[in-house]
């Protein structure tokens, strides 16, 4: 008995010994420490708070040519779905096509000149919306709902000579236009994001393990003593994965239009452009993140970190329109949004340089940024 005891005890305090070990090394890796229980808390809020599903309050341009109550009541009807929210009021059609097609509304109401006088005559009137179709997730249950709402609304509106329009369901024709996806096929959406994804995974984490991989490997001191500039390690080391980078746009690119027939209905030099130019932000992003961790297991946690708002926020998943305006801030600063509304622009709405320049610039704007930080954080490590 006695020896059984001593047995367990012995048992006990190795296992002891090995769990303070244990913790010891997880206090020293802050890191890791923090991701265990920073990481939770974000996917909660993230899931619990930002995701949407059913977007509402989407940004809408109204035409309305037709200043009547009966005009007021259809527009009333619409923002009361809370699907839409009346942001833009352009004066002619091609300023409604150019919000559309920037991405800088979901939908375009027109309610023509003749909409009230077509009524009265007892003609069938008619309600255009146009519909900003690339997500066919944030076009589906606004549009399903603007025809039953405003039929309901002008219930109240038909009195008087109007009354026998009452029990006239056609009375109001609510026409359609899915424009740039019309038969709302989900790949025509997911396909362009995916290379937006695809290359945020890749090239971020093999450039965040270049350093740290130096560090662990020994080789570090070889590359400090050598007669180079930090600059110029950071684009030495960048060079060899635009190449791959390239290289798997090119293959993607071929798959989604033998595949899927997904072709690019823009300019490809345009496209190329804004492809280098978000490839280079985030090799630029994975070098920061080598020179902000100790080792390659840390480095794959905060390009892990790095991805997640990336897949989340970028509005490849839900809409980023229907995102509250906090979590929509915090996709501003995310490579991937920029860059998303550069590929779908070009790819399915055959956007020029004007209707993306904005985004370049912003993709351009972060390239510096994160340049600066990491030739000064290798500064640091030079240290």
């Amino acid at each position: 008995m006695n020896r059984w005891f001593a047995i367990r005890r012995g048992f006990l305090q190795r296992l002891g010994a090995i769990i303070v070990k244990e913790v010891l090394q997880l206090r020293r890796d802050r890191l890791t420490f923090a991701m265990m229980f920073v990481m939770p808390i974000v996917q909660l809020l993230l899931f619990g708070y930002a995701i949407d599903t059913d977007p509402h309050r989407l940004p809408t341009a109204v035409i309305a040519a037709d200043q009547s109550q009966i005009t007021r009541t259809v527009l009333s009807a619409l923002s009361n779905t809370g699907y839409m929210r009346f942001t833009h009021h352009p004066t002619s059609e091609d300023q409604a096509n150019a919000l559309l097609q920037q991405g800088e509304v979901q939908f375009v109401v027109t309610i023509p000149s003749d909409f009230t006088r077509r009524l009265v005559r007892g003609e069938r009137a008619q309600i255009l919306i146009d519909a900003d179709a690339t997500d066919p997730m944030a076009a589906a249950n606004p549009l399903a709902a603007a025809g039953p709402s405003i039929a309901q609304a002008l219930k109240r509106d038909f009195v008087g000579p109007l009354a026998g329009l009452r029990d006239r369901p056609d009375a109001v024709e609510v026409v359609v236009q899915r424009r740039y996806n019309p038969e709302g096929k989900a790949r025509l959406n997911i396909v362009p994001g995916l290379l937006a994804v695809i290359l945020t995974m890749t090239m971020v984490m093999m450039t965040a393990l270049a350093v740290t991989r130096e560090r662990e490997r020994g080789t570090m001191e070889n590359l400090l003593a050598m007669p180079v500039r930090p600059i110029e390690v950071m684009i030495g080391k960048i060079v060899p994965y635009i190449a791959i980078g390239t290289v798997q746009v090119a293959v993607i690119l071929i798959v989604a239009r033998v595949l899927f027939d997904v072709a690019i209905q823009g300019s490809v030099p345009l496209l190329a452009t804004g492809t280098a130019l978000f490839i280079t932000v985030n090799l630029a992003i994975g070098f920061t993140i080598s020179t902000l961790t100790q080792n390659q297991l840390q480095a794959m946690q905060a390009s892990f970190f790095m991805m997640l708002p990336s897949i989340l926020l970028s509005g490849f998943m839900f809409p980023f329109r229907g995102m509250p305006l906090w979590a929509q801030w915090i996709g501003e600063t995310l490579p991937a949004t920029h860059f998303m509304r550069v590929v779908r622009g070009v790819m399915l709405k055959g956007a020029g340089l004007d209707d993306v320049a904005a985004e370049l610039a912003a993709l351009l704007a972060m390239l510096l940024i994160v340049s600066l930080v990491a030739v000064s954080r290798y500064k640091v490590t030079l240290d």
